[in-house]
């Protein structure tokens, strides 16, 4: 998400596609752990119904608020809902108006440009007091390799997409290594406020102390990032966090439980879902070749070569090192589940992987599950000749090859 940022401020970012996905929470979510750490926010209330969005603009400012759609993608404010409902966010002026918007967003699904075309169901809305900002920042706290440790990214160029700022102009980036045991000083704190172009003294604290704050958030509950967009100053000098996400390391679920159970499922790829449960390194894609790998690297590498051959993969599937025949069929079920897949690409480098494993997987998924979608299978190691022997003497419709490019290209050609 934030590439361009690093980029811009010239810190290397290595990314794989093997890594976790980390855990993101709504926004309202965001906001009340924000408002936890003595942050301020514009005044606001989550509500899962028509009603209860009504309530909720009563209580809130007279002068109207903002109803948002709580899903987990960018992009709301200018998607549409699978009703007709044209953008995730609007301006009310009366709780008859915020139960009309949330009669017509709960239930529905939204489609943003991050969604695709199958969109994410709204099950709650956010209202939120309507407060106008005389400036607006952008804000971010994340890890960086190149650094070794935490970074606060920061411009005076907020409420926009802060990636189109900084391919334009990475000057307007402004990036500050943070010492992860103390975090960030006063001083330190209020020196990015002013180059920052925090207008008075007043707000320059203010600012200031949400960037220590900030940073106690990502420290306290294992963040891998937070980013305010925008944070606005207000014409009366008062400093606000008027958006926030975040996401967090999954790897630390074990010790962050109050933070872990904000997990929507109801957001997240169902076939991922499913993967995670087996213990499948999964991530979905548009393609229509699907691909089982063990290796993050060879899985990349495998995905390149389709796409060098005029394929697309339908997915990231990475088995891991202790993948067993049940794990395969688990595996095979997930891709055959989905009717973008034409094709089905099997690389195997086996190491740890023993290659037999992975033969006598293949073999009963593609018997138990009566699967009828084209098969090729390349393996190279540890108990090749035996895996071989297993799919030839199987008398199934696995084509194998031995060459890469070679196994690639028919993967290809299949899927046609």
């Amino acid at each position: 998400m934030l590439s361009a940022l690093r980029k811009a401020s010239s810190i290397p970012r290595a990314f794989s596609a093997g890594q976790k996905r980390f855990l993101s929470i709504h926004e309202y979510q965001s906001v009340q752990l924000l408002n936890s750490y003595g942050i301020p926010t514009p005044k606001s209330i989550p509500a899962k119904t028509p009603e209860e969005a009504y309530k909720a603009a009563q209580e809130l400012s007279s002068t109207g608020s903002v109803i948002k759609a709580q899903v987990l993608a960018g992009g709301r404010g200018k998607g549409h809902f699978d009703n007709g409902l044209q953008g995730g966010v609007h301006l009310v002026q009366s709780p008859e108006q915020a139960k009309d918007f949330a009669s017509k967003m709960l239930n529905a699904k939204l489609i943003t440009k991050q969604t695709g075309s199958a969109g994410r169901i709204c099950n709650t809305v956010m209202l939120a007091e309507r407060r106008d900002a005389a400036h607006e920042y952008y804000v971010a706290i994340l890890n960086d390799r190149g650094v070794g440790g935490p970074v606060l990214v920061a411009s005076a160029q907020g409420g926009m997409n802060i990636e189109e700022v900084a391919a334009k102009d990475p000057s307007a980036i402004l990036t500050t290594p943070i010492d992860f045991e103390n975090g960030l000083s006063k001083q330190a704190a209020l020196d990015i406020a002013k180059k920052l172009g925090f207008k008075t003294e007043g707000a320059q604290s203010e600012a200031a102390d949400i960037f220590i704050n900030l940073y106690k958030i990502f420290k306290d509950k294992d963040a891998t990032q937070i980013e305010i967009n925008p944070m606005g100053e207000t014409a009366d000098g008062h400093v606000l966090c008027m958006d926030a996400k975040f996401g967090f390391d999954d790897n630390a679920d074990f010790r962050q439980k109050d933070v872990f159970s904000l997990r929507d499922i109801s957001q997240e790829e169902p076939s991922e879902v499913e993967a995670q449960k087996a213990n499948l390194n999964f991530i979905k894609l548009d393609g229509s070749i699907g691909c089982l790998v063990n290796g993050a690297g060879l899985a990349m590498a495998t995905m390149d070569v389709l796409s060098l051959h005029g394929g697309n993969p339908a997915n990231f599937l990475d088995v891991g090192g202790g993948a067993t025949p049940e794990t395969v069929k688990k595996a095979f079920e997930i891709l055959g589940a989905d009717p973008k897949v034409k094709s089905i690409f099997i690389n195997i480098f086996g190491g740890i992987m023993r290659c037999d494993y992975i033969a006598e997987g293949v073999i009963k998924a593609a018997q138990e599950l009566n699967m009828n979608i084209p098969l090729v299978v390349r393996l190279k190691g540890t108990k090749e000749a035996e895996a071989k022997a297993m799919i030839k003497e199987s008398g199934l419709k696995i084509i194998a090859r031995d060459g890469l490019d070679e196994a690639a290209e028919q993967a290809v050609l299949l899927a046609q």
